[in-house]
């Protein structure tokens, strides 16, 4: 856990606004559709912050932080890597492509996005489905 969890304004002086936008744009994408709790945190070696969506001690997905660049990163265990190559072909090639490029470890296959803009934002809702159905009240 962080300390000092950052603010809107020291995000946008790391990652410039435009990449901003695209934060707050999947955040409220994901805050939208999912009742989860964030978990913000040292972002390790590549990342300034990792901010982590999760509920019942699962983890949902996980937003990254650096100097120009933001990251989104989901892991698919075997089940959900099954249902995504069931449907993979009703996805963008640039959705494809990172999760073939994606390692795959024991626990799971971890697929990192480098979003420049929100064009993949309703492949990751769609991803995020795939490992846990929406659950937030609709308003």
């Amino acid at each position: 856990m962080l300390e000092h969890i950052p603010t809107q304004q020291e995000l946008i002086a790391l990652v410039g606004e435009p990449l901003f936008d695209v934060w707050a744009a999947l955040c409220s994408a994901i805050d939208e559709s999912y009742d989860m709790d964030r978990q913000w945190a040292n972002g390790g070696k590549a990342w300034e912050y990792e901010c982590k969506y999760r509920r019942g001690g699962k983890t949902l997905c996980a937003l990254y932080a650096r100097e120009s660049c933001v990251g989104f990163m989901v892991i698919f265990g075997k089940d959900e890597r099954t249902q995504f190559e069931a449907d993979r072909d009703t996805y963008s090639e640039e959705t494809k492509r990172a999760y073939d490029e994606a390692r795959t470890y024991r626990d799971g296959k971890w697929v990192m996005f480098e979003p420049s803009d929100t064009s993949l934002i309703k492949d990751f809702m769609r991803l995020l489905a795939i490992k846990r159905k929406p659950n937030a009240l609709q308003k």
